[in-house]
């Protein structure tokens, strides 16, 4: 009895199948691929207004951060004269282009130095809304847009100034011109698109603040719904029709910081275009429909057939450190493939989480749970990569050896994983304790300063004199201090020089903290 395969059954159905809906195929495929163009061109100028709204937060975060740096400067310099407001302003103009013109006003609002020096404001009284916002805050600002006496259209960064007893000084701070050549407008005027898309910014009074037609900037905008939307801080995507009467696609978005919304827009009209050019493609392609329906046959057996194949070629290689990466990527989109891939993953999850508790084993002191040098090494080399400043204490127990000979060993371990407990409850948890011999411990500070150290040193050398110990009575600590990167600018080095601090504390009569001396003889190691 002859028996027809799936292949000829499948070929059949499919040539049947295919004369009947080819037309309203066509017809679905253009309607459903107009809607998911548009639907994709929405969400790509919402997206986009997205990404240059927290662009241009970051972009005036940082030009605060360079206001604050200039403050800092002033504020830590011991004689200010004229000659250091001139070169501080001149650097602020000069070093990135961010603003156009940069000043220095005094509590009242005159003018100590201004850059560019064609500005002739050197001792004037400054009445502007952004400067006189600036002065009645005494905080960061950065200012509405509005119109200086000289006629531009600006907004105003700046940051105060304070002296050593917290009375405000006045303030630095610098202007945007939004009609000039700046790099906030290098920073939205680069965006523009060869399709007709363009960019425009307001502020929460509907005001263009960025326009590709400069002309425009300042002009107040009504009736436009994406402005109305924007201005009240919402984010979506909408189709209008711009004051010239074409039809577009337009994103939206407000920036978290400064209050202003960035729309992203492009015309329907190039979205559609696109769609008849896919179309025509889509005809001339399914002129030769038997053959077209047979690489589709071969195309489905293939797609079938690639999860499968994908995750047999990842099976050789799951010791591989990228092995569960590639297997998520394999798209398993029908049960078999999904089931042996869920399979896969999960067998790599547990002998990962065996693996990461060995990691863990390996980098700890299995008494007392503190990391011990390997994993002390670890933390170390990611900061040196980040270039992160620590404070390191050597801790060291005094005459410990005779807790090991009147007590017994068992004690001794009892005494190191109470210092151990101590230190940990003295600590914050971004802190690193490490136990890098048998009773000498390292308790490493990021960000803290020699003071913070000093401090935390003190108060930890005293709880441990102060408290009762396994052994029966208080023990004692001696602790070396050493900062990196202000005693040195190499770890090693650091390190060595705690430990030379720590041999100090020992000779001073232990008990006490000794902060590390750059210049002290290897011989000071002789006390301990």
């Amino acid at each position: 009895m002859f028996f027809v395969d799936l292949r000829r059954l499948i070929l059949l159905l499919a040539t049947a199948s295919s004369l009947l809906t080819m037309g309203y195929t066509l017809y679905g495929a253009y309607s459903a691929e107009r809607s998911l163009l548009i639907e994709q061109a929405l969400e790509k100028n919402r997206a986009y207004a997205l990404k240059l709204a927290s662009s241009t937060d970051a972009f005036i975060a940082n030009l605060l951060q360079q206001l604050s740096y200039s403050a800092g400067v002033l504020e830590r310099s011991r004689y200010i004269d004229e000659q250091l407001l001139i070169d501080e302003v001149q650097r602020l103009k000069e070093q990135n282009n961010s603003f156009n013109s940069v000043l220095i006003l005094d509590a009242e609002g005159r003018v100590l130095a201004n850059a560019p020096e064609k500005l002739s404001l050197l001792g004037t009284t400054l009445r502007g809304e952004g400067t006189q916002l600036a002065l009645k805050t005494r905080k960061p600002v950065v200012s509405p847009p509005y119109l200086s006496a000289t006629g531009r259209l600006l907004i105003f960064l700046s940051h105060p100034l304070f002296d050593a007893q917290g009375n405000y000084k006045g303030l630095v701070g610098g202007s945007i011109y939004l009609h000039e050549p700046n790099s906030l407008n290098t920073l939205l005027g680069e965006h523009f698109y060869r399709d007709g898309s363009y960019i425009y910014v307001v502020d929460q009074h509907k005001r263009l603040i960025f326009h590709r037609d400069v002309a425009r900037i300042g002009e107040v905008i009504h009736g436009n719904p994406a402005i109305d939307a924007v201005s009240q801080g919402e984010s979506d995507a909408l189709s209008l029709r711009n004051i010239k009467g074409v039809d577009m696609l337009a994103g939206f978005a407000p920036s978290s910081d400064v209050k202003w919304g960035v729309v992203v827009q492009s015309p329907t009209k190039v979205v559609l275009d696109e769609l008849t050019v896919l179309l025509g493609k889509v005809l001339r392609n399914s002129i030769p429909f038997f053959l077209a329906v047979q690489i589709l046959i071969w195309m489905l057996a293939m797609l079938i057939a690639k999860p499968l194949r994908q995750l047999a070629r990842q099976a050789p290689h799951l010791d591989s450190a990228n092995a569960s990466s590639r297997i998520a990527q394999v798209h398993a989109w029908y049960f078999e493939s999904r089931q042996i891939k869920l399979a896969m993953l999960l067998g790599l999850k547990r002998v990962n989480r065996k693996m990461g508790v060995m990691n863990v084993e390996r980098n700890t002191d299995p008494l007392t749970g503190l990391n011990n040098r390997r994993g002390m090494t670890t933390v170390l080399q990611q900061w040196k990569e980040m270039d992160t400043p620590f404070s390191v204490l050597t801790v060291d127990i005094d005459h410990f050896k005779r807790v090991n000979d009147t007590y017994g060993h068992d004690v001794g371990d009892l005494v190191l994983s109470f210092l151990a407990d101590t230190m940990r409850a003295c600590t914050r948890d971004t802190d690193l304790i490490c136990r890098v011999g048998g009773e000498e411990f390292c308790i490493f500070l990021p960000d803290q300063d020699i003071d913070q150290a000093l401090q935390l040193a003190e108060r930890l050398r005293i709880l441990i004199s102060e408290t009762s110990s396994p052994a029966g009575s208080p023990i004692t600590i001696s602790i070396g201090l050493a900062h990196w990167p202000i005693h040195a600018r190499d770890h090693s080095t650091v390190l060595k020089l705690a430990d030379e601090a720590l041999y100090k504390a020992k000779r001073n009569g232990r008990n006490r903290v000794e902060l590390c001396d750059p210049g002290v003889d290897e011989t000071d190691k002789q006390s301990a």
